[in-house]
């Protein structure tokens, strides 16, 4: 039986969101094709962590080394190219991310596997691998199809594809597989995290927040949306038209040139929602959008909606919301 890869991404001992949306996606493909679903994990405690993996993946392949404990391509390399050959898998799966970029390239190109990146949906059409991405800033989808291979190799856009876990917990095998690493990897080496500085935001870590966007108009508009935001905890972030005004900094921006985020709330003011946005929140839990254009494309995205001026609409919810904050007092 044929088998899908989905390599899981981990970092400071977490497995990271789009490991979950890659087996999701890869459990659809391997129902269709007939394929086992096979998660890789690659770490210090891999043992540890494949523990969660089982409940999505039928296998669960283990590589423990304290060589990858934090991410080193040369070293994922060699022995993901290992497990390729050993396996012959259908298809491997990466997320588009820092970690993705770096490592699919080498990896295709020592193997010479066809490599499909940053895709938006994936299939097997009558064998032949299809895929789809974003061409032209994202206002085209293409639609490709990969020369015949043993092994196709691909990275996955992240928020594509929303996790969900199987109907049933799958209770997956662990496989545990010597490290093939001897010595150290010398032309590459971590060095650290860095964390935001000193005051910094990280927005992808914030349960709740206000998005703004040109509606705002002006900068002396910002304290009322920033007192919005301190009223009921959120953090206050923004589509690239801010950004490139200099009214928040680059750390603020939600989007495919900014930041993917997940909250439980998004609350879109004054965002018209273009598709390098929406790309970035659409997973968010629950969005709200307040636009006084009814044909804003945000309001496509959005659980609820309110077609009016943002200004009419600020002052009155942040009352309403110390009323109520009063009332609990």
């Amino acid at each position: 039986m044929t088998e899908i890869f989905v390599l899981a991404e981990h970092r400071q001992g977490q497995i990271r969101d789009i490991t979950f949306e890659m087996l999701t996606k890869a459990r659809e493909i391997a129902e269709k094709t007939g394929s086992e679903l096979t998660a890789v994990i690659l770490a210090k405690n891999a043992k540890e962590l494949a523990k969660l993996l089982t409940e999505y993946a039928k296998n669960v392949i283990t590589v423990e080394d304290a060589k990858v404990e934090n991410f080193n391509s040369e070293a994922y390399r060699k022995i993901l190219a290992m497990l390729i050959a050993q396996r012959k898998p259908k298809l491997v799966l990466m997320g588009h991310t820092s970690q993705g970029i770096d490592l699919a390239p080498r990896l295709a190109t020592e193997l010479n596997l066809p490599l499909a990146t940053d895709l938006i949906d994936l299939t097997f059409e009558n064998d032949t691998f299809t895929v789809t991405r974003q061409v032209y800033g994202g206002k085209v989808n293409a639609k490709a199809t990969a020369r015949k291979a043993e092994t196709y190799l691909a990275t996955i856009r992240q928020a594509t594809f929303p996790p969900q876990k199987p109907p049933a917990p799958m209770n997956g095998q662990i496989i545990e597989t010597p490290s093939p690493l001897i010595e150290e990897i010398a032309e590459k080496r971590f060095l650290q995290y860095v964390l935001p500085p000193p005051g910094g935001v990280d927005i992808t870590a914030a349960e709740k927040l206000v998005g703004i966007g040109r509606g705002i108009k002006d900068v002396a508009n910002m304290p009322q949306v920033e007192e919005l935001a301190k009223t009921f905890g959120a953090v206050l972030s923004c589509s690239r038209p801010i950004v490139d005004k200099g009214w928040l900094p680059s750390d603020r921006q939600v989007g495919t040139s900014g930041k993917t985020v997940k909250p439980k709330l998004y609350l879109a003011l004054g965002i018209s929602g273009a598709f390098q946005h929406i790309l970035g929140m659409k997973s968010s839990d629950l969005i709200i959008a307040v636009n006084k254009d009814p044909k804003a494309p945000i309001f496509s995205f959005a659980d609820y909606g309110i077609v009016e001026d943002l200004f009419k609409i600020v002052p009155p919810l942040k009352n309403k919301i110390n009323e109520l904050r009063a009332q609990k007092t």
